[in-house]
C-alpha cells in the first residue's frame, strides 16, 4: 500500500503581538522610572546585614563626610513635605532671616543640604543638578554658631505640631570618618535627649 505523504506546514510564528507587550512594557518602565539625583555629599557608609527600612516621612538625617576639599562636613534632610515647610519657617523666625513662599515651596522638594542659614536661599533657587555641584561648606554646629541644634529643634516641634508624631533622626556617616566628628553629633542629640536614633549602612552579603 502506498503511504500517504503530509504537506508540510509553515512553523513560522506571528511576534508582532509579543513585540507590542515589549514595547508598551518598556514605555511604563520608562516613565514610571525616577532618575537617581547624585548626592551632594557622597559618603562611603559601612556595610551592615540590618534591613530595617527608614520611614518616607517625620524623618531626619544627618549625612556626615568629607567633602572634596578634605574637610568634614555635616548636611542635613528632612522627610516630609509640609514638615520641612514649617521648619524652614520656624528656622527664619528664629534666626532672623526672612522666605517668600516661593521659597518654602521650592526647599520642601529639595533633599539634603549644608550650609548656613544665611546662605540657603542661594541653594534653594539653584537648579537640582547645580545643588550637588555647589561647593556647600557644611552646617556649622561648633559652640559659637550651633545651626544644627537648632535645625533639630524646630524639625522635631513641627513634626509634632503637624503630626503630633516624634520626628525620628538618622545618622548617616562615611565609614572613614574620625570618631569625635561623629561625637559632636551624638552630644548634640544627647542634650535635646535623643536617646534613640538610626545609623544608616549599607548592604553587606551574609555570607561574608
Amino acid at each position: 500500500m502506498a503511504k500517504l505523504k503530509m504537506k508540510k506546514k509553515s512553523t513560522s510564528t506571528d511576534m508582532t503581538a509579543m513585540c507590542d507587550v515589549a514595547f508598551l512594557l518598556l514605555t511604563f518602565f520608562i516613565l514610571t522610572a525616577t532618575a537617581k539625583v547624585p548626592e551632594a555629599l557622597p559618603v562611603d557608609m559601612p556595610s551592615s546585614v540590618a534591613q530595617t527600612k527608614l520611614p518616607d516621612t517625620d524623618l531626619a538625617i544627618i549625612t556626615i563626610g568629607k567633602g572634596a576639599d578634605g574637610k568634614s562636613k555635616v548636611f542635613f534632610d528632612i522627610k516630609g513635605r509640609e514638615i520641612r515647610k514649617r521648619t524652614l519657617e520656624g528656622m527664619g523666625a528664629k534666626l532672623g532671616v526672612t522666605f517668600s513662599e516661593e521659597d518654602k515651596t521650592k526647599f520642601a522638594l529639595m533633599d539634603d543640604f549644608g550650609v548656613p542659614l544665611a546662605n540657603l536661599k542661594q541653594i534653594i533657587d539653584m537648579k537640582a543638578s547645580d545643588r550637588t555641584k555647589a561647593n556647600q561648606p557644611g552646617i556649622p554646629m561648633d559652640s559659637l554658631d550651633n545651626q544644627l541644634k537648632d535645625w533639630l529643634l524646630v524639625s522635631r516641634r513641627a513634626a509634632i505640631d503637624i503630626d503630633d508624631k516624634e520626628l525620628q533622626i538618622a545618622i548617616k556617616g562615611d565609614a572613614k570618618e574620625e570618631y569625635p566628628q561623629i561625637k559632636k553629633i551624638m552630644d548634640i542629640l544627647q542634650d535635646q535627649k535623643i536617646n534613640s536614633f538610626n545609623l544608616v549602612t549599607g548592604m553587606r552579603d551574609k555570607n561574608f
